[in-house]
This record gives C-alpha cells, structure tokens and sequence, in this order.
C-alpha cells in the first residue's frame, strides 16, 4: 500500500443507549470515508459507556450490526470498544468491523492492539505483557482510552516511550481529549484539544503526517 490513512475518532460518551452510539458512530464513520481513511479507531467502551457500578452488559451482534455495514459499504476498517463477557465476568473489550469479513470480531481490549496495512485482523497486546512481542511487520500500535488529565498524562508518555522502544506508530484514540499520533521514532505527528473530531494520519514514503478535522 502507497499510502495509508488512519483516523482516531475522539468521541465523548453522551448516549445512554446502543443503539445511539451506533448512530453516533456511524456519523464519525462517514466522515472518516470522506477523508478516504482505511482505519479508524475509538475511545474504549465507545459502544456501550462506562456504567454506573458495573460495566454494561456487552451489545449483541444485531445491535452493532449497522457498524458492520458501514465497514464493508465504505471499506474501512472500524475498531470501537465495547464489554466482553466470558464465565459471568465482564471486561473491556474491542470489536472489529472490517469489509474482509462478514462477521463481527471481538477481542479483549488488554494493552491495545497492533496491525499491519495489509492484515485485516488484530493482534492483542496483553495487559501483563511487560515486553510485547511485536510482529517485525507491524506498521501501528492502537490504544483506545477514556482518561482524564492525570492518567492521559501517564498515557502519553507511556506510549511515546512504547513507540520509540519497538519503533512502531502509535495511535491513541481518548473520548475526554488528547488523542494523538506518535511515529515509529517516538516523536509527535498530531495532537488534539477538547472536542469531537477526527484526528487522521497518512503515512507516505517521506514518512507520517497528521491533521485535524472537526466534527460540526
């Protein structure tokens, strides 16, 4: 691939439905289409929220199913985050939305995930994993977070530090603010502030660029 577009979809929480959020969804969806982005990636728990006491109860495939249809029809590669439940436990976890496949696949979230241009599926780094075993083939390392000031703070260095140690793009989508692109030499391509809005990449021959494009 010659060129390869990706785009962090900073969404606030602010529905309290599923089905809301896919709708909400599918409008940062459609946007990143227009900016002819090939993946596009949001906060964790995008899907579903946080809950109040306990995480919410994970969304079944016909519920989600719209995303998957975006996905083929625009073919872009989606990854939103919603809950898994395995035994009676709930965790966060991320869903997979992409045209090579006609189902939905679901992962934990664990540290986040990593892929290449050319793979269409996800390879999760554990969350006790101190020392990832990275595909040399990896182009992008993706983190879907939800934090405020202090622990984005630890985030943004924690992943500046992890793309400059394995020398891998890093890409952080956060729902409060901040989301942000780092290169495969740990050095800053984009940075958002507050809001709702895509903060895109492109990686060319010469290397990473990025911009932002409010969502109005």
């Amino acid at each position: 691939m010659s060129q390869w577009n990706i785009a962090a979809a900073q969404y606030a929480r602010q529905h309290h439905r599923v089905d809301e959020h896919v709708e909400h969804h599918l409008r940062f969806i459609a946007e990143a289409a227009r900016q002819q982005c090939n993946l596009l990636v949001f906060p964790e728990l995008s899907l579903t929220g946080p809950g109040e006491s306990t995480l919410p109860a994970p969304p079944g495939d016909q519920q989600i199913f719209p995303l998957l249809h975006a996905a083929q029809f625009h073919d872009i590669t989606v990854i939103a985050g919603l809950t898994l439940e395995t035994q009676g436990h709930r965790e966060k976890g991320l869903a997979l939305f992409t045209p090579f496949h006609d189902e939905i696949l679901r992962y934990p979230q664990g540290k986040g995930a990593y892929l290449t241009p050319d793979e269409q599926h996800l390879t999760i780094v554990d969350s006790q994993s101190d020392s990832p075993n990275l595909d040399p083939l990896a182009t992008l390392f993706t983190s879907s977070q939800a934090v405020g000031d202090n622990r984005w703070r630890q985030s943004i260095s924690t992943l500046q530090r992890f793309a400059h140690k394995y020398a891998i793009a890093v890409l952080m989508a956060n729902a409060r603010g901040g989301s942000a692109l780092w290169d495969d030499k740990g050095q800053l391509i984009v940075r958002a502030d507050r809001g709702e809005l895509l903060l895109t990449g492109s990686l060319n021959r010469q290397g990473w660029q990025g911009d932002i494009i409010p969502l109005g």
